[in-house]
């Protein structure tokens, strides 16, 4: 190795003796102002980093007071409350977060530290893009198959795993009308090789009310139940269950895969309790069930001048939001925050009210947001790091107002500032976009079902593995 250096040193030598010895007493020195030039930028680039970061920092220890002092009619003050999901230094871990601030909160960010470019986009429309929906809901409703795993009524367990005889009911009722639904649908296949996706029709409200298993044997069922099918059909092996989905409405549906962690992370979750802080629930791959607590007869529509009271909250205080929400609001005559059940029917202060609010409580899902679509009332969402329903076909800033945790002492503020014209359009589109957040039956086109299963279809694969003879056995 070194004479092949030493012979490549005298060649270069003898070819250009005149630059040799300039040529390597100049490469150190242009390796050296090179780094020098390097280490420049990056001192340049961090301190405009570290700057953005003090300044998002002082905005966040400042944002409070600031508020509280463009609220000068309001003396409310700032609700202090513990919630693990809104410590600070996630605020901007969602791309989307400032686009739900309140009106003064945008302010500050885009006039104060220029984070907001302040070019909003056309919130007027309901859906994203209607004509590609269209399109492709069509697709949807001809093509989609989906293979259901075969019980027999003779199960000791059909009360889980077989769709129920009557009509669902209550708060968790999406769970089981999806179930119903789905089976008595076109979408079902027996022949699992034109099968998109695969659906596990246990049910978790069911397993919940049952003696045999309870809450803390769900995991243990849902971990025999995946161990019995991958050892009597070959479908869950071809894609260690990424075309498989199993629907769940209650918040107790997030423990269903303790034990079988590998195949949480392939599963398609289709359930209400959609938040995306915990690792239970992986956006794009999991989907958002619409929670709806089935009302009987048609909606109803009582228009703008009818509405007299400003915004309506009845509930459990069973989450620091809430207790924020009732702490400055309780005593407000536009207001109405009541803890409890209502004396007087809950639709009526619904039919009453132009906005209705949604508060996380346990979970960030209540049957609130589907209530207040139906009475037409426009929802005003209260739950950080809720992943809506929909939200990737329907424009939720066009029939919703989203409000972060922390502009809850300004809540008034932001909804008087909207105009009757803004609130007008709000309303038409939460008239226009209820019929998705209803359940038929049968099932009706662009019902809550079947935006379901278009959201299924979004998450078919694009490949897909045909069973061969010999991998058929039962």
């Amino acid at each position: 190795m070194g004479q092949s250096s030493s012979l490549v040193y005298q060649i270069f030598q003898h070819r250009f003796p005149a630059t040799f010895k300039g040529f390597f007493y100049f490469l150190p020195i242009s390796l050296a102002l090179t780094t020098l030039l390097l280490i420049f930028i990056y001192i340049s680039t961090t301190a405009n980093v570290t700057k953005t970061h003090s300044q998002t920092t002082l905005y966040l220890q400042t944002l409070p007071s600031l508020i509280n002092n463009i609220d000068q009619t309001s003396n409310l003050p700032i609700v202090p409350f513990e919630d693990n999901e809104d410590d600070n230094d996630n605020l901007f871990a969602d791309p989307s977060r400032t686009a739900r601030l309140s009106r003064a909160s945008q302010w500050l960010l885009g006039n104060i530290f220029g984070l907001i470019d302040g070019n909003d986009t056309n919130n007027k429309e309901a859906y994203h893009d209607g004509d590609i929906f269209l399109q492709d809901y069509k697709q949807m409703n001809k093509s989609l198959k989906i293979y259901v795993y075969p019980h027999s009524k003779d199960d000791p367990f059909a009360n889980v795993l077989l769709p129920p005889d009557t009509d669902c009911k209550g708060n968790y009722a999406s769970e089981l009308m999806f179930k119903k639904a789905l089976m008595e649908s076109h979408f079902v296949t027996k022949d699992p090789n034109e099968a998109h996706l695969f659906y596990m029709p246990f049910s978790i409200s069911s397993m919940r009310s049952d003696p045999r298993i309870d809450v803390h044997g769900i995991p243990d069922f849902v971990q025999n139940y995946i161990s019995n099918i991958t050892l009597k059909y070959p479908y869950w092996n071809r894609t260690g269950g990424a075309d498989h989905f199993y629907v769940a409405c209650h918040s107790i549906g997030k423990i269903a895969f303790k034990k079988a962690f590998v195949a949480r992370l392939n599963v398609i979750q289709l359930v209400c309790s959609s938040t995306y802080f915990p690792s239970s629930y992986l956006p794009h791959k999991d989907a958002s069930l619409p929670q709806v607590w089935p009302r009987g007869g048609d909606p109803p529509n009582l228009l703008t001048s009818q509405r007299k009271r400003l915004a309506f909250f009845a509930g459990a205080v069973n989450s620091p939001v809430r207790i924020a929400l009732l702490k400055v609001w309780e005593n407000d005559t536009e207001i109405f925050a009541h803890f409890g059940r209502l004396n007087t029917p809950y639709y009526e202060q619904f039919l009453g009210s132009k906005f209705c609010i949604h508060v996380k409580g346990f979970e960030v899902n209540t049957a609130r947001v589907a209530d207040a679509l139906f009475y037409g009332c426009v929802p005003i969402i209260l739950a950080n790091h809720y992943d809506l329903p929909f939200t990737d076909i329907l424009n939720w800033k066009s029939f919703s107002v989203v409000v972060h945790h922390i502009d809850i002492p300004v809540l008034k503020k932001i909804l008087q500032g909207i105009s009757n014209e803004e609130f007008a359009m709000l309303q038409s589109n939460a008239l226009r976009v209820r019929k998705h957040f209803q359940w038929h039956t049968p099932p009706i086109d662009f019902d809550a079902f079947h935006m379901s299963m278009y959201e299924l279809w979004k998450r078919r694969g694009v490949v897909r593995v045909r069973l061969t003879p010999s991998m058929e056995f039962m």
